[in-house]
């Protein structure tokens, strides 16, 4: 069969992805290629599907150069616009204000001092890192050193990243992060990951720190809110997307976002039974 749909990823991740490898049997009509292949005819294919293109962040401006022109010629999957959005978190802002409960989150642009309501966060127990990046690439965790998250953000600036600071929601070292998996605009799945932060972190793909994620049941909570979420894309402009991953937070007062993943995430299709078949059969519905 003449491969119809692109899964697309990259050169610099040595093997396939597991969900890849869960993927493809049930999809005959695919083929795994690398984004910056420049010896790819996109054109040839009807769908290309961003699945793991984990260096994007390090090529940003390259990666959506390539992103706008293949567009041009084939449908990509989910769209440029929703790419371009959701590759930058300052699209946390965008949700915050419709009404989505957010971490509460500082974004500092290189040239911009740390507001004055947020110098005594940098004192306190918070995450800073750059608002383009994925795999917990440039996130630091800092506890009572100011001086240690000030150099940090003074890093960001120097290499032309906007630093974000989040105070650290200590619920996540015994409750995890829970990610819900939406394909083809239905719940699918969920995942429960352990803290990364909070621990030494292994880097054995070079691209993404190493999880330690489990299956897992939503709460009644955490559906709510990632149903609020989906709800809440097509009035943000960013409709009818062919999968999205919606990261929560646990607080004393209900989860909270802290991230929504709509370019590259790991779908944990070994999570959910019958997830890479559900997956399969959302990717297929593009074709149509």
């Amino acid at each position: 069969m003449t491969a119809r749909i692109a899964i697309v990823t990259t050169r610099d991740l040595p093997v396939p992805d597991a969900d890849e490898d869960l993927l493809l049997p049930h999809l005959p009509e695919a083929a795994l290629v690398a984004w910056e292949d420049p010896g790819v005819d996109w054109a040839a294919f009807d769908v290309a599907i961003l699945r793991s293109t984990w260096n994007y962040h390090d090529r940003l401006d390259e990666f959506l150069a390539w992103a706008r022109a293949t567009a041009e010629v084939t449908r990509l999957v989910n769209p440029v616009a929703t790419v371009e959005w959701n590759t930058d978190k300052r699209y946390l802002a965008d949700l915050a204000a419709a009404g989505i409960p957010v971490v509460p989150t500082t974004f500092v642009s290189p040239g911009e001092r740390v507001p004055a309501d947020a110098v005594v966060a940098l004192g306190g127990h918070l995450v800073v890192k750059p608002s383009v990046g994925a795999g917990s690439n440039g996130a630091k965790l800092f506890d009572g050193d100011a001086a240690g998250a000030g150099a940090h953000v003074a890093e960001l600036h120097r290499q032309g990243k906007v630093a974000m600071l989040q105070p650290y929601l200590a619920e996540v070292d015994t409750a995890g992060e829970t990610a819900l998996i939406y394909l083809g605009g239905r719940f699918s799945h969920a995942a429960r990951k352990a803290a990364i932060l909070s621990r030494d972190m292994s880097w054995e793909t070079g691209l993404y720190a190493d999880e330690k994620v489990a299956a897992t049941v939503a709460t009644p909570a955490e559906r709510a809110l990632a149903d609020r979420v989906i709800a809440a894309l097509p009035g943000l402009g960013h409709p009818d997307l062919a999968y999205v991953r919606v990261d929560l937070l646990p607080t004393a007062e209900g989860p909270v976002l802290l991230e929504l993943e709509l370019t590259e995430p790991s779908l944990f299709l070994a999570l959910g039974e019958g997830a890479p078949q559900r997956a399969a059969e959302a990717f297929r519905a593009l074709l149509t």
